[in-house]
C-alpha cells in the first residue's frame, strides 16, 4: 500500500508544473497493463479524502482534517482482463492551495468533480472546478460528477435530479456516493476507469499496441493499493 502527502515541490523534489505525464499505457512494465493519473477535486469539506480512502483501503474516517496541499495513492484494479494501476491523488480545495493543485492537473487522464449534496454551494462551484479542467487539463481527460454524503438523507438540499442534469449539460457521468457508507464508491471509481481505458485503446495505433503482460496472473482484481 503507498499514501503519501506531498509539499509545493512534490515527489523526490520534482516540480510538478514541469514533470512530464505519466504514459497510459505501459508496454515495459509487467505489472501492469495502463498507468492512469486521477484527481479528486471539489471544494473544501464535500468529502473527497475520505472517498479515496474508502476506495482504496475501504476506511472511513469521520473525523477527516482538510487536505493540506496534495495527498495520493495508488490503486491496481483489473477491469475486462486489463491490469490498470491508477495513481489517485486527492487534492485540497482551499483557495489558498489553488496554486499548488493547478499543476497537478496537467498529465491527468481522469478527473472526479466532487460535491456535498447537504451543501448548494459546493455544487454551484461544480462549473467553477470544470472550467479549471478545461484550463490546465488535456481535452481527453476522462471527467465524472460525484455528489457525496447521500447518508445524510435529512440534510440534503441538491437533488438528484438538478445534478443529473448539470451532468447532462456538462457531458460527463454522475453518480451519487456515500464515503461513509461505500455505497456507489467502488461503482464510481470503476466507471472512469472504463472510460480511461476504453479512451486510451482508442488512442493507440492498433498495429503498434503491445502485448499482454507474463505476470497477470500475480495481480487479483479485488485488491486495492500495492
Amino acid at each position: 500500500m503507498l499514501s503519501h502527502h506531498f509539499s509545493p515541490k512534490g515527489l523526490l523534489g520534482f516540480d510538478f508544473d514541469t514533470k512530464p505525464a505519466l504514459p497510459a499505457r505501459m508496454p515495459h512494465a509487467p505489472e501492469s497493463d495502463y498507468m492512469f493519473k486521477v484527481l479528486l477535486i471539489g471544494d473544501s469539506g464535500v468529502g473527497k479524502s475520505n472517498l479515496l480512502l474508502r476506495y482504496a483501503d475501504d476506511f472511513y474516517k469521520p473525523d477527516f482534517e482538510s487536505t493540506i496541499g496534495v495527498d495520493f495513492k495508488v490503486c491496481t484494479r483489473t477491469i475486462d482482463g486489463q491490469i490498470a494501476k491508477m495513481y489517485l491523488w486527492d487534492t485540497a480545495g482551499q483557495e489558498r492551495f489553488r496554486t499548488i493543485t493547478n499543476s497537478y492537473y496537467r498529465g491527468s487522464h481522469g478527473i472526479i468533480v466532487v460535491y456535498d449534496v447537504t451543501d448548494r454551494e459546493s455544487f454551484s462551484r461544480v462549473r467553477m472546478w470544470m472550467q479549471e479542467i478545461a484550463k490546465y487539463a488535456s481535452p481527453s481527460t476522462q471527467k465524472m460528477l460525484v455528489g457525496n454524503k447521500v447518508d445524510l438523507v435529512s440534510k440534503r438540499v441538491v437533488t438528484t435530479d438538478e445534478a443529473q442534469m448539470m451532468a447532462e449539460e456538462l457531458q460527463v457521468h454522475f453518480v451519487e456516493t456515500s464515503a461513509k457508507n461505500s455505497h456507489n464508491v467502488e461503482g464510481a471509481f470503476e466507471m472512469l476507469l472504463r472510460d480511461m481505458v476504453a479512451s486510451a485503446a482508442q488512442a493507440e495505433p492498433t498495429q503498434n499496441r503491445p502485448g499482454l503482460p507474463l505476470r497477470r496472473e500475480a495481480v487479483s482484481g479485488q485488491g486495492c493499493c500495492n
